[in-house]
Parts: structure tokens; sequence; C-alpha cells
């Protein structure tokens, strides 16, 4: 599809601000934190609601502690997520630390595709750049396509300027078994929020009763594709380590909802750990299940 006018604008300017260098880029963001903390209020109900939920033994001064770290760390991801534009492939590597992609490329050396499972925690965005980087094989993005087309274009061009291959969700299986006969990756983002006429499983997660979508799981399952968990934590401002895992050498031999289950353990393990890397302006519980 053509970009409009504005779209176009929009991507100028993008292109532009993603030039300045870091230091700038993150004086942006102090000043975005006070306007959307404080003047704006953006989401604040939405993330103290969600706290409130997944961290009830919390008091108010600890949760109001851990909203505040998020959206100072929510401004760094714009902004950082605006440097993918233009940042070099050497700048990436420096900025995202691989503990041990060994463990991925086992897998393709025996051949192996891999399905490979993340979350909206750490860095996720800046994370595409660096696993795109990591191997010459074909990298999927699994994502939940945009009401807005023209930004999603904007937005996907940035995601692919390292060759990661932007796949539609409705288009995963199709997409994942042209690939089948080669080592590549497939990356889920496993903590999206479904459409309440897209699932019917709900989970135990933080505490809550949490729908989510099966379809990481049903595919490793009818694959056989080894499961791949990708850790994004931040060591400090701008700098992250990216650790992985494999859940599940074998994912069809596990039982229904096994891997759905281990993957929500693990991920709540991280949040209790650092909270204030998750994305708690996204509504996680707005859908409860039936009585």
């Amino acid at each position: 599809m053509k970009l409009s006018i504005g779209n176009r604008i929009l991507s100028f300017l993008i292109l532009l601000a993603s030039l300045l260098p870091f230091w700038v880029l993150y004086a942006i963001s102090d000043l975005m934190f006070l306007v959307l903390y404080y003047l704006i209020g953006y989401r604040k109900k939405v993330v103290y609601s969600n706290l409130d939920i997944a961290f009830p033994e919390k008091t108010i001064a600890e949760k109001k502690k851990i909203a505040k770290k998020f959206y100072v760390f929510l401004t760094d991801m714009l902004v950082e997520t605006i440097k993918m534009r233009s940042i070099s492939a050497k700048e990436v590597k420096k900025r995202i630390v691989l503990t041990n992609e060994d463990e991925v490329q086992r897998h393709f050396n025996q051949g192996s595709p891999v399905i490979g499972t993340t979350a909206h925690y750490g860095n996720w965005e800046l994370g595409i750049h660096r696993l795109s980087l990591m191997t010459e094989n074909p990298v999927l993005i699994i994502y939940k396509p945009l009401n807005n087309k023209g930004f999603e274009k904007i937005y996907n061009t940035i995601r692919s300027r390292f060759h990661a291959k932007m796949i539609p969700m409705r288009q995963t299986i199709r997409q994942i078994l042209t690939h089948k006969n080669e080592p590549h990756i497939s990356m889920f983002l496993s903590d999206q929020t479904p459409v309440r006429s897209e699932a019917d499983c709900f989970i135990p997660f933080m505490g809550q009763p949490t729908l989510v979508f099966l379809g990481m799981e049903k595919i490793a399952r009818s694959t056989g594709f080894p499961v791949v968990y990708c850790h994004i934590d931040r060591i400090k401002r701008g700098y992250y380590s990216c650790t992985f895992s494999t859940l599940f050498e074998k994912p069809q031999l596990t039982e229904k909802l096994e891997i759905t289950l281990t993957y929500h353990k693990i991920l709540e393990q991280h949040i209790n750990a650092k909270p204030e890397l998750w994305l708690w302006s996204h509504r996680r519980w707005k859908h409860k299940p039936a009585s």
C-alpha cells in the first residue's frame, strides 16, 4: 500500500528524530515522562488497576513507585524504538548483549526450526533487530496487525530493517510451513491479550484468571519444533541482555496447556523481579471467565 501524505511526513520526522544522539533522545524521554505521568496521566487508571490486581499485597506507596519506574522505562523505550529507524548494526549489538545464542544455534545446527516466545517485557522491539542480526536464517516476527494500516507499514519497515519478516497473526501457520524445511525462528509475543471471540482459555497468571492465545502452543505441538524462551532484561539505561532457554525440546510430547502454563510461570517470575519492565498500560485483565 502507498503511504498517505500525512504518513510520509510522519515517517520522515521519525527518521530525523532517530538521527539524534542517545543523550538527546533520553533528555526528550525525561521530558515525556513528566508530560505523560504528571500532566496527561496517560493510561494511569489502567496501570494502577493492573497493579492493584497483580499486587494486592503491596502498599499504595509501593505500587506508586512501580508505576513511576514503569513510565520512566516506557518513555525510554519509545525513544529507543524511534532510534531503531537508523541505528547501526554495530550499535544494536552493543546495546543488547546475547548471553547464550548457542541455545538457538544448536537447534539450527540440527536442522530444526525454532518456535521462539517472548513478552512485552524489556525492550522487545529493539530485540527484533538483535535477533535479526544474530542469524542469517529466516526470522519471522508474529505480530497483531494495527487498525491504522499506514502506521503499521511505517512501524514494520522499521522493525524489518535487518531483514526480519513481519508476519500477521492470521498468516502464521502458512508462513511457518513455508519455511518448515529450513532452520528458522518464529518469534511470538505470547502475552498478547486476545479478543474475547478469538479465545476461550483462561489460565492462572499473576494471581488472576487470564485469557490467553493458544496459537504458539498449538503450532509447537503440531510441528514438534523446540520452544525457546527469550528473556530481555535491562542492565542499565539503554543497555539490555538477551537470554535464551529451551523450554521444550519435544513439544509434541507435552500435555495440553503445559507449554502455555510454563511460559506464563516464567514470565510471572520475571515480572515479580522487575515489575517496571512489563507493559502495565495494556489492559491485560479486561476479560473474565464465565461464571
